[in-house]
């Protein structure tokens, strides 16, 4: 979703289909059709291993179709790949939600409730900038709401979102989900034409940028 709520083409083809397309045709994905080569590159980690980022909204319902996919996806890729989310917020009340984010990884409790926040948000239709919508989520999966919320308004998660801000305009992020990939490299559901394909890409990026 970008920041004028367009949506993205979602719809999904099989492989035999993908495989068929011009693009995958000549050897691999396009660069402008398939993928963004950034003009300025980004900041990645040192030690050899690939970067894949993803830029997300918990707010985004297109973040949340593509979850099950992505997350599968991520925790399947070999040891010299390293994944990491960074939440977006394209406005105030966004904000809370990239807090939320950061307030979780800063207690290890991603794994526990990253997906159950999507879920919240978009089937419960829970509003999590409530207080009351927070803290049941928090008494459902036994996490101490106090905690969270304390967490939530600490100096280190108010870094945190500085640090996604500055991240989110280097990569020049207009909508999400947007993955990255070494600093260089940007798809999106959108541009890929669906999940199935934007992970495709996702695969052949990460072998150029093993190569360079």
């Amino acid at each position: 979703m970008n920041r004028r709520d367009v949506a993205l083409g979602l719809g999904a083809s099989s492989l035999a289909a993908l495989l068929a397309t011009p693009a995958w045709a000549q050897g691999g994905p396009q660069e402008g059709r398939d993928y963004t080569r950034l003009q300025q590159p980004q900041p990645v980690p040192g030690g050899g291993k690939v970067e894949v980022v993803e830029f997300f909204g918990y707010w985004c319902p297109h973040c949340h179709a593509f979850e099950p996919q992505l997350d599968a996806w991520a925790r399947k890729l070999p040891a010299d790949v390293v994944f990491r989310r960074i939440p977006v917020a394209f406005n105030e009340p966004q904000k809370l939600y990239q807090r939320l984010y950061f307030a979780l990884e800063a207690m290890g409790q991603v794994d526990t409730l990253h997906r159950k926040v999507f879920t919240a948000f978009h089937t419960q239709n829970m509003r999590l900038e409530k207080a009351s919508d927070l803290q049941a989520l928090c008494n459902a999966n036994g996490v101490d709401y106090a905690k969270l919320n304390d967490t939530m308004k600490s100096f280190s998660v108010a870094t945190k979102c500085n640090q996604a801000k500055q991240a989110a305009d280097g990569w020049r992020i207009d909508g999400v989900p947007t993955l990255g990939v070494q600093g260089r490299f940007v798809t999106s559901v959108g541009q890929a034409g669906s999940h199935e394909r934007a992970l495709m890409v996702m695969d052949a990026l990460i072998q150029m940028a093993r190569k360079s």
